[in-house]
């Protein structure tokens, strides 16, 4: 069989581009689109129900974040490979790519033979992420100051909330997980992204995840 692809991204040009360039392609060992999502609910969806062998992700989507979303796919579906695509490629967004399991980062801008390459490749198993940059990258984010400090003002309860925030469950979800109603958890996440100053539960999923990273980080590192 060949190796199946769903594409995320809220362009749908930019979606109808990708399947062209596969599907004329020569180089992507035969890859075929079985799927496509323009929001972060809809490649849940697709996913599940596809179960393809590679997702390719817009990094940013109406309504979540590419990234949190691989780190999601990765969870559930092991046996799907992530390729993330952004606009504004830099070495923090590299890093959480490659924190949350992603096969390769790419700038939107490269050619369709470049993606059809990558594509081949990570049917193929291989992850592409420059491992030597990724070691920079994790020196320098272990040795920034901790964020913490940001959850100083969280009651215990608030910060259990931000924690499964980050693990990508619903509220509904954590109301079950916590045993309580739906309504006082929506209170609790109110009140907590007050607190740290945000707008989006999205902002906060970023956040918990990061301090996730960096606990494991500093986990894996110790003797």
């Amino acid at each position: 069989m060949p190796p199946r692809v769903v594409v995320v991204d809220d362009h749908e040009v930019v979606r109808t581009g990708i399947r062209t360039a596969i599907e004329q392609g020569s180089s992507s060992r035969g890859c075929q689109v079985v799927g496509e999502a323009a929001t972060v609910a809809e490649a849940r969806e697709v996913i599940d129900r596809a179960e393809p062998d590679i997702a390719i992700l817009d990094v940013v989507l109406p309504d979540g974040d590419g990234i949190q979303l691989c780190r999601e796919i990765r969870a559930r579906h092991p046996g799907t490979a992530c390729v993330l695509l952004t606009s504004f490629p830099e070495r923090r967004g590299m890093l959480s790519a490659a924190l949350a399991g992603a096969a390769a980062y790419l700038a939107k801008d490269r050619s369709s033979s470049d993606l059809l390459g990558i594509l081949a490749a990570v049917a193929d198993g291989e992850r592409l992420l420059d491992p030597d940059m990724v070691a920079v990258l994790l020196d320098e984010l272990s040795a920034s100051p901790s964020d913490d400090a940001l959850l100083s003002g969280l009651t215990p309860q608030e910060r259990r909330v931000f924690e499964l925030i980050g693990q990508g469950l619903s509220n509904r979800q954590i109301a079950e997980q916590l045993h309580l109603a739906e309504r006082t958890v929506k209170n609790y996440t109110s009140r907590m992204l007050s607190k740290l100053d945000m707008e989006r539960r999205s902002e906060a999923a970023a956040l918990s995840a990061r301090l996730a990273e960096r606990r494991a980080l500093r986990e894996a590192r110790q003797p």
